[in-house]
Protein backbone atom coordinates (compact mmCIF):
# COMPACT_ATOMS: atom_id res chain seq x y z
CA UNK A 1 0.00 0.00 0.00
CA UNK A 2 1.31 3.09 -1.06
CA UNK A 3 2.20 5.56 2.03
CA UNK A 4 0.21 8.49 2.87
CA UNK A 5 1.87 12.12 2.93
CA UNK A 6 1.45 11.93 6.52
CA UNK A 7 3.45 8.88 7.27
CA UNK A 8 6.18 10.10 4.83
CA UNK A 9 6.35 13.25 6.82
CA UNK A 10 6.16 11.68 10.12
CA UNK A 11 8.84 8.69 9.08
CA UNK A 12 11.69 11.52 8.28
CA UNK A 13 10.99 13.46 11.46
CA UNK A 14 12.00 13.79 14.90
CA UNK A 15 9.37 13.93 17.52
CA UNK A 16 10.95 16.91 18.88
CA UNK A 17 10.86 18.16 15.54
CA UNK A 18 7.23 18.09 14.24
CA UNK A 19 5.33 20.61 12.32
CA UNK A 20 2.09 20.55 13.67
CA UNK A 21 0.99 23.12 11.57
CA UNK A 22 2.05 20.86 8.72
CA UNK A 23 0.94 17.33 10.13
CA UNK A 24 -2.30 19.09 10.27
CA UNK A 25 -2.40 19.86 6.61
CA UNK A 26 -1.00 16.65 5.47
CA UNK A 27 -3.50 14.83 7.55
CA UNK A 28 -6.29 16.90 5.67
CA UNK A 29 -4.74 16.45 2.47
CA UNK A 30 -4.10 12.42 2.47
CA UNK A 31 -8.42 12.76 3.24
CA UNK A 32 -9.09 14.83 0.07
CA UNK A 33 -6.43 12.83 -2.01
CA UNK A 34 -7.79 9.30 -1.05
CA UNK A 35 -10.86 10.01 -2.55
CA UNK A 36 -10.19 12.92 -5.34
CA UNK A 37 -6.59 13.47 -6.16
CA UNK A 38 -6.99 15.81 -8.41
CA UNK A 39 -8.91 18.04 -5.75
CA UNK A 40 -5.79 17.75 -3.28
CA UNK A 41 -3.27 18.58 -6.30
CA UNK A 42 -5.65 22.01 -7.23
CA UNK A 43 -5.54 22.65 -3.63
CA UNK A 44 -1.23 22.68 -3.23
CA UNK A 45 -1.02 24.17 -6.79
CA UNK A 46 -3.18 27.17 -5.17
CA UNK A 47 -1.24 27.08 -2.41
CA UNK A 48 1.68 27.56 -4.74
CA UNK A 49 0.38 30.29 -6.83
CA UNK A 50 0.01 32.55 -3.92
CA UNK A 51 3.22 31.69 -2.47
CA UNK A 52 4.83 33.10 -5.59
CA UNK A 53 2.44 35.27 -6.64
CA UNK A 54 1.59 39.45 -5.34
CA UNK A 55 -1.53 39.46 -4.01
CA UNK A 56 -2.91 43.20 -4.22
CA UNK A 57 -6.03 42.50 -4.26
CA UNK A 58 -7.98 44.97 -1.81
CA UNK A 59 -10.83 42.33 -1.29
CA UNK A 60 -8.44 39.47 -0.30
CA UNK A 61 -6.57 38.84 2.75
CA UNK A 62 -4.79 35.44 4.03
CA UNK A 63 -6.98 33.93 7.33
CA UNK A 64 -4.91 32.17 9.93
CA UNK A 65 -4.39 28.44 10.05
CA UNK A 66 -6.72 28.31 12.98
CA UNK A 67 -9.57 29.75 11.12
CA UNK A 68 -9.05 27.69 8.19
CA UNK A 69 -8.85 24.66 11.10
CA UNK A 70 -12.47 25.55 12.36
CA UNK A 71 -13.89 25.40 8.68
CA UNK A 72 -12.37 21.98 7.63
CA UNK A 73 -14.86 19.68 10.25
CA UNK A 74 -18.38 17.94 11.56
CA UNK A 75 -19.89 20.96 12.35
CA UNK A 76 -20.73 21.17 8.65
CA UNK A 77 -23.00 18.39 8.71
CA UNK A 78 -25.12 20.27 11.33
CA UNK A 79 -28.82 21.81 10.22
CA UNK A 80 -29.21 24.97 12.31
CA UNK A 81 -32.42 27.18 10.72
CA UNK A 82 -32.96 29.47 13.04
CA UNK A 83 -31.56 31.57 15.69
CA UNK A 84 -29.91 29.89 19.07
CA UNK A 85 -32.53 29.19 21.11
CA UNK A 86 -34.82 29.01 18.76
CA UNK A 87 -34.39 26.14 16.26
CA UNK A 88 -36.42 24.69 13.59
CA UNK A 89 -33.92 21.35 14.08
CA UNK A 90 -33.14 19.32 17.37
CA UNK A 91 -29.72 18.86 18.52
CA UNK A 92 -28.16 22.02 18.57
CA UNK A 93 -27.44 23.06 21.75
CA UNK A 94 -23.54 23.11 20.62
CA UNK A 95 -24.68 25.04 17.75
CA UNK A 96 -25.50 27.76 19.83
CA UNK A 97 -23.02 27.89 21.70
CA UNK A 98 -20.72 28.35 18.42
CA UNK A 99 -23.47 31.20 17.21
CA UNK A 100 -23.84 32.98 20.74
CA UNK A 101 -19.83 33.34 21.24
CA UNK A 102 -18.91 34.43 17.83
CA UNK A 103 -22.06 36.90 18.29
CA UNK A 104 -20.45 38.01 21.88
CA UNK A 105 -16.77 38.16 19.95
CA UNK A 106 -18.30 40.27 16.96
CA UNK A 107 -20.30 42.70 19.88
CA UNK A 108 -17.23 43.21 22.02
CA UNK A 109 -14.97 43.74 18.91
CA UNK A 110 -17.40 46.21 17.48
CA UNK A 111 -19.08 48.08 20.24
CA UNK A 112 -22.63 47.12 18.80
CA UNK A 113 -25.63 46.40 20.25
CA UNK A 114 -26.55 43.53 18.55
CA UNK A 115 -24.58 40.59 16.46
CA UNK A 116 -25.88 38.41 13.63
CA UNK A 117 -23.41 35.81 12.56
CA UNK A 118 -25.31 33.62 10.15
CA UNK A 119 -24.85 35.21 6.26
CA UNK A 120 -22.80 33.39 3.81
CA UNK A 121 -21.72 36.26 2.04
CA UNK A 122 -21.57 40.12 1.62
CA UNK A 123 -24.42 40.09 -0.58
CA UNK A 124 -26.61 37.99 1.48
CA UNK A 125 -25.61 40.29 4.47
CA UNK A 126 -27.14 43.15 2.80
CA UNK A 127 -30.28 41.56 1.31
CA UNK A 128 -31.17 40.39 4.88
CA UNK A 129 -30.71 43.86 6.08
CA UNK A 130 -32.41 45.06 3.44
CA UNK A 131 -35.34 43.09 4.23
CA UNK A 132 -35.07 43.68 7.93
CA UNK A 133 -35.56 47.16 7.61
CA UNK A 134 -38.61 46.57 5.39
CA UNK A 135 -40.05 44.63 7.82
CA UNK A 136 -39.33 47.03 10.31
CA UNK A 137 -40.30 50.29 8.91
CA UNK A 138 -43.21 49.14 6.63
CA UNK A 139 -44.09 45.65 7.33
CA UNK A 140 -44.82 45.90 11.20
CA UNK A 141 -46.82 49.01 11.08
CA UNK A 142 -48.93 47.82 8.12
CA UNK A 143 -49.91 44.86 10.06
CA UNK A 144 -50.56 47.05 13.55
CA UNK A 145 -52.52 49.11 11.34
CA UNK A 146 -54.94 46.47 10.50
CA UNK A 147 -54.79 44.77 13.73
CA UNK A 148 -52.98 41.56 12.43
CA UNK A 149 -49.30 40.47 13.28
CA UNK A 150 -49.27 37.35 11.38
CA UNK A 151 -49.03 37.35 7.45
CA UNK A 152 -50.49 34.33 7.10
CA UNK A 153 -53.60 35.33 8.16
CA UNK A 154 -54.23 38.42 5.88
CA UNK A 155 -56.38 38.56 2.97
CA UNK A 156 -55.29 38.16 -0.51
CA UNK A 157 -56.20 41.72 -0.90
CA UNK A 158 -54.50 42.31 2.06
CA UNK A 159 -51.39 40.38 1.77
CA UNK A 160 -51.23 42.19 -2.10
CA UNK A 161 -51.16 45.63 -0.60
CA UNK A 162 -48.53 44.95 1.46
CA UNK A 163 -46.32 43.43 -1.26
CA UNK A 164 -46.82 46.23 -3.12
CA UNK A 165 -45.94 48.76 -0.70
CA UNK A 166 -42.72 46.29 0.37
CA UNK A 167 -41.93 46.41 -3.52
CA UNK A 168 -42.31 50.37 -3.68
CA UNK A 169 -39.60 51.48 -1.29
CA UNK A 170 -36.51 53.78 -1.97
CA UNK A 171 -33.01 52.94 -1.51
CA UNK A 172 -30.19 56.02 -2.02
CA UNK A 173 -26.76 54.05 -2.24
CA UNK A 174 -23.33 55.49 -3.77
CA UNK A 175 -23.19 54.91 -7.52
CA UNK A 176 -21.27 51.82 -8.66
CA UNK A 177 -19.35 53.66 -10.85
CA UNK A 178 -18.48 55.97 -8.28
CA UNK A 179 -17.20 53.02 -5.91
CA UNK A 180 -20.37 51.51 -4.48
CA UNK A 181 -20.99 47.65 -4.33
CA UNK A 182 -23.19 45.58 -7.00
CA UNK A 183 -25.43 45.40 -4.08
CA UNK A 184 -25.92 49.26 -3.69
CA UNK A 185 -28.50 49.13 -6.26
CA UNK A 186 -26.78 48.43 -9.36
CA UNK A 187 -29.40 47.69 -12.12
CA UNK A 188 -27.86 44.51 -12.80
CA UNK A 189 -28.13 43.28 -9.15
CA UNK A 190 -31.69 42.07 -7.65
CA UNK A 191 -31.00 45.59 -4.93
CA UNK A 192 -32.12 47.37 -7.91
CA UNK A 193 -35.05 45.19 -8.40
CA UNK A 194 -36.31 45.43 -4.98
CA UNK A 195 -36.22 49.13 -4.48
CA UNK A 196 -36.34 52.37 -6.56
CA UNK A 197 -32.86 53.12 -6.45
CA UNK A 198 -31.85 57.06 -6.33
CA UNK A 199 -28.10 56.26 -6.38
CA UNK A 200 -25.58 59.57 -4.92
CA UNK A 201 -22.24 59.69 -6.85
CA UNK A 202 -18.62 61.50 -6.10
CA UNK A 203 -17.97 65.03 -7.16
CA UNK A 204 -16.72 64.70 -10.92
CA UNK A 205 -13.97 67.07 -9.70
CA UNK A 206 -12.25 65.95 -7.25
CA UNK A 207 -13.56 62.50 -6.74
CA UNK A 208 -14.83 63.03 -3.48
CA UNK A 209 -18.21 62.55 -1.78
CA UNK A 210 -20.06 65.88 -1.65
CA UNK A 211 -22.09 65.68 1.85
CA UNK A 212 -23.88 68.99 0.94
CA UNK A 213 -24.69 67.47 -2.30
CA UNK A 214 -25.99 63.97 -0.81
CA UNK A 215 -27.77 66.19 1.84
CA UNK A 216 -29.88 67.94 -0.96
CA UNK A 217 -30.49 64.64 -2.83
CA UNK A 218 -31.68 63.14 0.57
CA UNK A 219 -34.30 65.08 0.84
CA UNK A 220 -35.45 65.24 -2.36
CA UNK A 221 -35.76 61.51 -2.50
CA UNK A 222 -37.03 60.97 0.69
CA UNK A 223 -35.51 57.12 0.96
CA UNK A 224 -36.14 54.67 3.17
CA UNK A 225 -32.87 53.39 3.29
CA UNK A 226 -29.58 56.08 3.26
CA UNK A 227 -26.52 53.42 2.33
CA UNK A 228 -22.89 54.56 3.05
CA UNK A 229 -19.82 52.42 2.38
CA UNK A 230 -17.83 50.96 -0.74
CA UNK A 231 -16.00 48.62 -2.94
CA UNK A 232 -13.92 51.33 -4.41
CA UNK A 233 -13.49 54.64 -2.58
CA UNK A 234 -10.31 55.13 -1.47
CA UNK A 235 -10.93 57.78 1.52
CA UNK A 236 -12.04 57.61 4.97
CA UNK A 237 -15.67 58.73 5.64
CA UNK A 238 -17.63 61.18 8.00
CA UNK A 239 -20.04 58.59 9.33
CA UNK A 240 -21.93 61.04 11.82
CA UNK A 241 -22.81 63.17 8.94
CA UNK A 242 -24.31 60.32 7.11
CA UNK A 243 -26.59 59.91 10.25
CA UNK A 244 -27.70 63.67 10.36
CA UNK A 245 -28.52 63.32 6.87
CA UNK A 246 -30.77 60.17 7.64
CA UNK A 247 -32.05 61.84 10.25
CA UNK A 248 -33.29 64.91 8.28
CA UNK A 249 -34.32 63.21 5.22
CA UNK A 250 -36.51 60.05 7.69
CA UNK A 251 -34.49 57.60 6.28
CA UNK A 252 -32.78 54.47 7.92
CA UNK A 253 -29.00 54.49 8.16
CA UNK A 254 -27.12 51.87 7.01
CA UNK A 255 -23.66 50.99 6.23
CA UNK A 256 -21.37 48.61 4.44
CA UNK A 257 -18.06 48.33 5.53
CA UNK A 258 -17.57 45.15 3.76
CA UNK A 259 -14.01 46.25 2.93
CA UNK A 260 -12.88 48.83 5.76
CA UNK A 261 -14.40 46.56 8.44
CA UNK A 262 -11.02 45.35 9.40
CA UNK A 263 -9.72 49.28 9.73
CA UNK A 264 -12.65 49.51 12.17
CA UNK A 265 -11.99 46.73 14.29
CA UNK A 266 -8.39 47.84 14.58
CA UNK A 267 -9.08 51.01 15.74
CA UNK A 268 -7.83 53.21 12.61
CA UNK A 269 -11.24 54.27 11.94
CA UNK A 270 -12.95 55.97 14.88
CA UNK A 271 -15.35 58.57 16.08
CA UNK A 272 -17.39 60.34 13.10
CA UNK A 273 -15.17 57.34 10.83
CA UNK A 274 -16.98 54.57 13.04
CA UNK A 275 -19.51 53.69 11.61
CA UNK A 276 -20.96 51.22 13.93
CA UNK A 277 -21.53 53.96 16.64
CA UNK A 278 -23.80 56.10 13.83
CA UNK A 279 -25.48 53.53 11.85
CA UNK A 280 -28.68 51.66 12.96
CA UNK A 281 -27.46 48.73 11.10
CA UNK A 282 -24.13 47.76 9.42
CA UNK A 283 -23.02 45.01 7.29
CA UNK A 284 -19.89 43.45 6.52
CA UNK A 285 -17.85 40.79 4.93
CA UNK A 286 -15.88 38.76 7.62
CA UNK A 287 -12.57 38.47 5.13
CA UNK A 288 -10.82 41.24 3.14
CA UNK A 289 -9.40 43.48 5.76
CA UNK A 290 -10.77 41.40 8.91
CA UNK A 291 -8.83 39.03 7.88
CA UNK A 292 -11.26 36.05 9.09
CA UNK A 293 -12.95 33.03 6.76
CA UNK A 294 -15.55 33.83 3.68
CA UNK A 295 -18.77 35.13 5.13
CA UNK A 296 -20.25 37.78 6.51
CA UNK A 297 -21.67 39.50 9.69
CA UNK A 298 -24.80 42.10 10.97
CA UNK A 299 -23.99 44.24 13.30
CA UNK A 300 -27.52 46.48 14.46
CA UNK A 301 -28.47 48.39 17.10
CA UNK A 302 -31.67 46.45 19.30
CA UNK A 303 -34.67 48.06 17.53
CA UNK A 304 -33.54 45.92 14.76
CA UNK A 305 -32.68 42.64 16.41
CA UNK A 306 -35.77 40.40 16.50
CA UNK A 307 -35.76 41.38 12.62
CA UNK A 308 -32.47 40.11 11.66
CA UNK A 309 -32.59 37.21 13.41
CA UNK A 310 -35.79 36.14 11.40
CA UNK A 311 -32.80 36.20 8.58
CA UNK A 312 -33.74 32.59 7.78
CA UNK A 313 -36.32 31.87 6.50
CA UNK A 314 -36.73 35.25 5.24
CA UNK A 315 -33.58 35.55 2.93
CA UNK A 316 -31.12 32.60 4.50
CA UNK A 317 -30.87 29.40 4.05
CA UNK A 318 -29.45 27.67 6.97
CA UNK A 319 -26.22 28.82 8.44
CA UNK A 320 -23.44 27.01 8.20
CA UNK A 321 -22.14 26.25 11.92
CA UNK A 322 -18.60 25.32 10.35
CA UNK A 323 -18.26 29.20 9.47
CA UNK A 324 -19.39 30.63 12.21
CA UNK A 325 -16.75 28.86 14.64
CA UNK A 326 -14.07 30.20 12.17
CA UNK A 327 -15.75 33.80 12.38
CA UNK A 328 -15.32 33.62 17.03
CA UNK A 329 -12.12 32.83 16.15
CA UNK A 330 -11.12 35.47 13.93
CA UNK A 331 -13.30 38.37 15.95
CA UNK A 332 -11.11 36.70 18.59
CA UNK A 333 -7.80 37.37 17.27
CA UNK A 334 -9.13 40.93 16.12
CA UNK A 335 -9.38 42.21 19.66
CA UNK A 336 -5.25 41.56 20.05
CA UNK A 337 -3.06 44.49 19.95
CA UNK A 338 -0.86 43.20 17.83
CA UNK A 339 -3.98 42.86 14.87
CA UNK A 340 -4.51 46.89 15.80
CA UNK A 341 -0.91 47.27 14.99
CA UNK A 342 -1.29 44.91 12.09
CA UNK A 343 -4.76 47.52 11.03
CA UNK A 344 -2.59 50.54 11.16
CA UNK A 345 0.01 49.23 9.24
CA UNK A 346 -2.64 48.42 6.20
CA UNK A 347 -3.10 52.23 6.09
CA UNK A 348 0.63 53.06 6.17
CA UNK A 349 1.34 50.90 3.84
CA UNK A 350 -1.60 52.24 1.40
CA UNK A 351 -0.59 55.54 1.92
CA UNK A 352 3.31 54.71 1.19
CA UNK A 353 2.18 52.86 -2.00
CA UNK A 354 -0.06 55.51 -2.93
CA UNK A 355 2.84 58.37 -2.56
CA UNK A 356 5.45 56.23 -3.93
CA UNK A 357 3.25 56.01 -7.17
CA UNK A 358 2.01 59.52 -7.75
CA UNK A 359 6.03 60.25 -7.13
CA UNK A 360 6.70 57.73 -10.04
CA UNK A 361 4.06 59.96 -12.06
CA UNK A 362 1.24 57.52 -12.22
CA UNK A 363 -2.77 59.28 -11.96
CA UNK A 364 -4.48 58.46 -8.48
CA UNK A 365 -8.17 58.78 -8.13
CA UNK A 366 -8.37 61.59 -5.62
CA UNK A 367 -4.36 61.61 -5.17
CA UNK A 368 -3.99 59.14 -2.55
CA UNK A 369 -5.63 57.13 0.10
CA UNK A 370 -6.78 57.02 3.57
CA UNK A 371 -7.80 53.41 3.92
CA UNK A 372 -6.77 50.49 2.82
CA UNK A 373 -7.00 50.65 -1.36
CA UNK A 374 -6.23 52.42 -3.99
CA UNK A 375 -7.75 53.27 -7.61
CA UNK A 376 -4.94 53.74 -10.73
CA UNK A 377 -6.10 55.58 -13.70
CA UNK A 378 -4.09 53.55 -16.43
CA UNK A 379 -5.67 55.93 -19.46
CA UNK A 380 -2.18 57.72 -19.34
CA UNK A 381 -0.63 54.50 -20.67
CA UNK A 382 -2.82 53.77 -23.55
CA UNK A 383 -4.12 51.26 -21.46
CA UNK A 384 -7.58 49.93 -20.50
CA UNK A 385 -7.70 48.16 -16.83
CA UNK A 386 -8.40 45.04 -18.32
CA UNK A 387 -5.43 45.12 -20.29
CA UNK A 388 -3.27 45.99 -17.53
CA UNK A 389 -4.99 43.74 -15.10
CA UNK A 390 -3.88 40.85 -17.68
CA UNK A 391 0.17 42.31 -17.85
CA UNK A 392 -0.17 42.72 -14.18
CA UNK A 393 -0.72 38.83 -13.83
CA UNK A 394 1.44 37.68 -17.04
CA UNK A 395 4.66 39.54 -14.31
CA UNK A 396 3.31 37.52 -10.75
CA UNK A 397 1.38 40.16 -9.29
CA UNK A 398 -2.14 39.59 -8.58
CA UNK A 399 -4.81 42.74 -8.73
CA UNK A 400 -7.83 43.76 -10.67
CA UNK A 401 -9.36 46.02 -13.23
CA UNK A 402 -12.11 48.82 -11.71
CA UNK A 403 -13.96 51.04 -13.06
CA UNK A 404 -13.42 54.52 -12.41
CA UNK A 405 -15.86 57.22 -11.72
CA UNK A 406 -17.97 57.92 -15.12
CA UNK A 407 -15.64 55.75 -16.87
CA UNK A 408 -15.86 55.59 -20.07
CA UNK A 409 -14.69 52.04 -21.04
CA UNK A 410 -17.84 50.75 -18.66
CA UNK A 411 -17.61 48.09 -15.69
CA UNK A 412 -16.50 45.35 -18.21
CA UNK A 413 -13.08 46.57 -19.70
CA UNK A 414 -12.45 49.86 -17.22
CA UNK A 415 -10.02 52.70 -17.25
CA UNK A 416 -8.29 51.75 -13.52
CA UNK A 417 -6.75 49.54 -11.23
CA UNK A 418 -7.94 48.61 -7.78
CA UNK A 419 -4.85 47.79 -5.84
CA UNK A 420 -5.08 47.06 -2.05
CA UNK A 421 -2.35 46.34 1.16
CA UNK A 422 -4.57 43.95 3.59
CA UNK A 423 -2.79 40.38 1.98
CA UNK A 424 1.11 42.22 1.74
CA UNK A 425 0.55 43.43 5.52
CA UNK A 426 -0.01 40.37 6.98
CA UNK A 427 2.85 38.88 5.02
CA UNK A 428 4.95 41.60 7.22
CA UNK A 429 5.69 44.06 4.45
CA UNK A 430 6.00 47.65 5.30
CA UNK A 431 6.75 50.82 3.82
CA UNK A 432 9.92 50.25 2.09
CA UNK A 433 8.38 47.20 0.60
CA UNK A 434 5.73 49.93 -0.89
CA UNK A 435 7.99 51.26 -2.49
CA UNK A 436 9.48 48.09 -4.66
CA UNK A 437 5.88 47.28 -5.71
CA UNK A 438 5.20 50.97 -6.84
CA UNK A 439 7.67 50.53 -9.05
CA UNK A 440 7.13 47.07 -10.37
CA UNK A 441 3.60 48.61 -11.62
CA UNK A 442 4.83 51.40 -12.87
CA UNK A 443 7.64 49.53 -14.94
CA UNK A 444 4.62 46.99 -16.50
CA UNK A 445 2.61 49.85 -17.25
CA UNK A 446 5.36 51.75 -19.13
CA UNK A 447 6.47 48.57 -20.88
CA UNK A 448 2.92 47.28 -21.81
CA UNK A 449 1.25 47.88 -24.93
CA UNK A 450 -2.31 46.91 -26.85
CA UNK A 451 -1.41 43.61 -28.90
CA UNK A 452 -2.17 44.09 -32.62
CA UNK A 453 -4.61 41.75 -34.22
CA UNK A 454 -4.08 40.54 -37.70
CA UNK A 455 -6.68 42.90 -39.19
CA UNK A 456 -4.67 46.22 -37.57
CA UNK A 457 -6.49 46.82 -34.93
CA UNK A 458 -5.82 46.83 -31.40
CA UNK A 459 -7.48 44.15 -29.06
CA UNK A 460 -9.03 45.17 -25.73
CA UNK A 461 -7.66 42.45 -23.83
CA UNK A 462 -4.63 40.97 -25.35
CA UNK A 463 -0.97 42.83 -24.79
CA UNK A 464 2.50 42.95 -25.52
CA UNK A 465 4.70 43.60 -22.99
CA UNK A 466 8.81 44.28 -22.72
CA UNK A 467 10.33 41.11 -22.48
CA UNK A 468 13.66 42.18 -20.33
CA UNK A 469 10.65 44.20 -18.28
CA UNK A 470 8.52 40.91 -17.62
CA UNK A 471 11.60 38.80 -16.48
CA UNK A 472 12.82 41.43 -14.45
CA UNK A 473 9.63 42.21 -12.37
CA UNK A 474 9.20 38.24 -12.12
CA UNK A 475 12.57 37.85 -10.54
CA UNK A 476 11.57 41.03 -8.17
CA UNK A 477 8.15 39.27 -7.60
CA UNK A 478 10.08 36.20 -6.64
CA UNK A 479 12.72 38.01 -4.85
CA UNK A 480 10.09 39.66 -2.56
CA UNK A 481 8.16 36.49 -1.64
CA UNK A 482 10.85 34.89 -0.72
CA UNK A 483 11.73 37.43 1.99
CA UNK A 484 7.83 37.72 3.57
CA UNK A 485 6.77 34.09 3.26
CA UNK A 486 3.24 32.74 3.17
CA UNK A 487 2.21 30.48 6.08
CA UNK A 488 6.03 29.28 6.66
CA UNK A 489 5.43 26.96 8.94
CA UNK A 490 4.21 24.46 5.66
CA UNK A 491 6.69 23.29 3.80
CA UNK A 492 5.38 23.81 -0.12
CA UNK A 493 7.91 21.75 -1.82
CA UNK A 494 6.87 18.85 0.43
CA UNK A 495 3.38 19.36 -0.49
CA UNK A 496 3.82 19.50 -4.10
CA UNK A 497 6.35 16.32 -4.00
CA UNK A 498 3.63 14.75 -3.00
CA UNK A 499 0.42 15.58 -4.16
CA UNK A 500 1.15 16.92 -7.59
CA UNK A 501 1.44 14.34 -9.92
Amino acid sequence: MKESGLQMYLKNISMENINTALVAYLANLDMVAKTFPEIAENIVKEFSDQRTHLKLIASENYCSLSVQAAMGNLLTDKYAEGYPEHRYYGGCQNIDAIESAAAEEAKLLFGAEYAYVQPHAGADANITAYWAILSAKIEMPALEKIGEMNVSNLTEQQWEALRQKLGNQKLMGLDYYSGGHLTHGYRQNISARMFQTCSYTVDKKTGLLDYDQIEEQALKEKPLILLAGYSAYPRSINFRKFKEIAEKAGAVLMVDMAHFAGLVAGKVFTGDEDPVRWADIVTTTTHKTLRGPRGALILCKKEFADVVNKGCPLVLGGPLPHMMAAKAIAFREAQSKAYQDYAHQVRDNARALADAAMKLGMRLQTGGTDNHLMLIDVQPFGLTGRQAETAMTQCGITLNRNALPFDPNGAWFTSGLRIGTPAVTTLGMKEPEMQEIAEMIYAVLKATKPAKTKSGGQSRTHVEIDSKVKIKTEQKVKDLLKRFVLYPELDLELLKRIYIR
